[in-house]
């Protein structure tokens, strides 16, 4: 085993260390810096890994190097590792735009931030169900914080519901992990390998953890939280939400379906009921929402199913059905994380995000309806931006299987694309066509400053590159989504040369 493994740690040690360094040091901008400059390095880090492992396999360290079964474990492989990578491009863009719009004014805020993306990398680490559920909720508790001092007066309705909803979940995986850990004696991941495939006990165990998973993730029909909570925020929180929270969820719901599951095929047509539903709620739900941002919570909404109804479709190929999803995941983080943060510089500087009073931006404010029109494009699948690729390499992966419930899913697919279309063609058509705003009420001189859109710019750029790079970033899930159906490597990585005498521990508490 590599002696890399030893650095994974720090992913979680530095954010804390540097959070902590914020709530200390007075010098504003030192904490601008650190909250900007960590993320960063831990995307430059995470790439790294991503490159090693792709080439290697799993790396894994235990803390203390305790033996396997009994450490507290991480692990690295080149699915975890992609997903890293582009949540932390999206947290360092949303806490650049933060400073820009002067939201770090707020003494604590670079702390939280921090404090969440240690509770990220920690979460997509961990080999351990245990620990994932303190990642999860070191992850939650400066969350909370965030919600409750950025925002609209609505932020205290949106605190509550948020709080509660994510107690609930968290009360729930923590039950789910205890009976996985009273029926099977272990709740290593590696350990749980194949467990719950034919397994009564261990099933309804994990089927607790994965419900948990499921509302974290905001899918029908425990999805109304996430747009009602995450709009009362303000938009550079709302960007680090939509590509942490829910994607971290999404990310151990592939691992655990994958490993503990087996892929278990019986379990297919209440996914496939579910998602659709989610898809086509979420495409035009938000055509009844009147700010701009609750438009965009629908669309993360819809997101969702997108991604997980591969997980349905794994058996005339699981690779690329596992990699279709794991595109569509990356191209929704970068692309929604654009329309927020552009959203957020129309906020900032007219004061309202509601739609019915703006109208005219796209003479006003050229380069944010440029933004704004491209990010719509990737959402609905147009080229020449990532979202083509994505919902392409889904509909293929869907169709592998040539039954009726593939023609089902397509037909949903395009239905709930035409959703999407009519949705941002409403926000475009109210916020950037039409006369331009009153003049006496708002200044012709009163435009959006470059420095509060230049974050979401970054993020369209990459977007637009991911579609011009496509056969390279379809090889990078495709290597993420071979590691990610690699067993024995993950295995080896969290339980050491000997595998066999910490697995034995699974019989043993059967």
């Amino acid at each position: 085993m590599s002696d890399l493994g030893i650095l994974l740690p720090l992913f979680v040690a530095i954010p804390l260390a540097a959070s902590a360094i914020c709530v200390i040091i007075p010098w504003k901008p030192l904490r601008d810096f650190l909250h900007i400059a960590v993320p960063f390095v831990g995307m430059l880090g995470a790439g790294y890994f991503f490159i090693y492992t792709s080439q290697h396999g799993t790396l894994g360290h235990s803390i203390g190097l305790y033996p396997g079964g009994v450490a507290i474990p991480f692990a690295v492989d080149a699915f975890s590792a992609i997903m890293l990578v582009v949540a932390m491009l999206v947290a360092t863009t949303a806490n650049w735009f933060a400073t820009a719009v002067a939201e770090t004014n707020a003494r604590f805020y670079p702390a939280l931030t921090l404090m969440l993306v240690s509770g990220v990398c920690g979460a997509m680490l961990t080999a351990d169900l245990f620990n994932f559920f303190v990642f999860m909720e070191v992850m939650l508790l400066p969350s909370y914080g965030l919600v409750a001092m950025t925002g609209t007066w609505s932020r205290l309705v949106a605190g509550r519901s948020f709080v509660l909803v994510n107690l609930l979940a968290s009360t729930i995986l923590l039950i789910g992990a205890a009976m996985v850990y009273g029926v099977a004696g272990s709740v290593n991941i590696a350990i749980l390998d194949g467990a719950a495939h034919g397994n009564g006990p261990i099933t309804v165990a994990m089927g607790l953890v994965m419900l948990a998973l499921v509302v974290k993730a905001g899918v029908f029909p425990v999805h109304t939280w996430l747009p009602r909570t995450y709009p009362g925020s303000s938009a550079a929180v709302m960007g680090l939400f939509s590509a942490l929270h829910t994607k971290v969820a999404v990310y151990m719901i592939f691992r655990l379906y994958v490993m503990v599951f087996d892929l278990d095929q019986r379990w297919h047509g209440l996914m496939i009921a579910v998602l659709l539903i989610s898809m086509i709620l979420g495409s035009y739900a938000g055509l009844a929402e009147n700010t701009i941002r609750r438009v965009l919570a629908y669309q993360m909404v819809t997101g969702m199913p997108f991604i997980l109804i591969v997980l349905a479709f794994t058996e005339p190929g699981a690779q690329r059905a596992l990699a279709a999803g794991l595109l569509y995941a990356l191209h929704h983080m970068v692309t929604l994380g654009a329309l927020i943060l552009a959203s957020g510089a129309i906020e900032e500087t007219y004061g309202t995000g509601l739609i019915s009073r703006l109208r005219g931006l796209m003479r006003r404010d050229p380069l944010v309806a440029a933004v704004f029109a491209a990010g719509s494009f990737s959402v609905i699948g147009f080229p020449p931006f990532s979202g083509l690729w994505g919902k392409v390499y889904v509909v293929i992966a869907v169709a592998r299987t040539g039954d009726w419930q593939a023609g089902l899913v397509i037909a949903c697919i395009i239905f709930g694309s035409f959703g999407a279309l009519l949705t941002m063609l409403r926000v475009w058509r109210e916020v950037f066509w039409g006369a331009d705003m009153n003049r006496k009420r708002v200044p012709t001189e009163l435009t959006v400053p470059f420095k509060s859109i230049v974050p979401a710019v970054v993020l369209i750029l990459v977007s637009a590159g991911m579609f011009f790079a496509g056969g390279t970033v379809i090889d990078a899930t495709l290597s993420a989504s071979d590691a990610l159906l690699d067993h024995s490597s993950y295995i080896h990585a969290v339980l050491g040369d000997d595998p066999a005498a910490a697995i034995g521990s699974l019989s043993a508490g059967k």
